[in-house]
């Protein structure tokens, strides 16, 4: 015999053999891409950022967020060959942000070691869009 009973805050059901056996009615209801409380993954289905998805681990909150917001959705819509090399201005900038910030935003130091200077960086996009370029004018 199945039942259900509350106890406190936790709510019991204790269900048979024979309640297991029997298929479910459940009917699913189909998600409404519309609705602001349903979560979604980092891209909303109209193509605008979900700032509030849990993959960006809070950083679009925060005292850098204005910064990492603009950084992101630059390179979210970046059209460069190099995919975000247009936003080196935008990184640098929640870079120094998060600079001002070291308790909220620690390093590990093996990422320090790891870690590029903007300038390296800088050089890096700037070398491999030049190699592309050349690449694509002798092709």
């Amino acid at each position: 015999m199945s039942y259900c009973r509350q106890e406190g805050k936790d709510r019991i059901i204790s269900v048979t053999k024979e309640d297991h056996e029997t298929p479910s009615s459940v009917e699913l209801v189909a998600d409404d891409p519309n609705d602001p409380y349903e979560e979604h993954g980092l891209i909303l289905p109209n193509g605008d950022i979900n700032w509030n998805c849990p993959c960006l681990g809070g950083m679009a909150s925060g005292p850098c967020g204005e910064q990492f917001k603009s950084a992101f959705s630059c390179f979210h819509s970046s059209k460069e060959e190099i995919k975000g090399s247009d936003w080196i201005d935008q990184f640098r900038a929640v870079q120094e942000c998060m600079q001002k910030y070291p308790d909220l935003y620690p390093q590990d130091e093996e990422e320090e070691e790891e870690a590029k200077p903007v300038e390296q960086v800088e050089e890096t996009a700037a070398s491999e869009a030049s190699v592309a370029k050349e690449q694509g004018s002798s092709s």
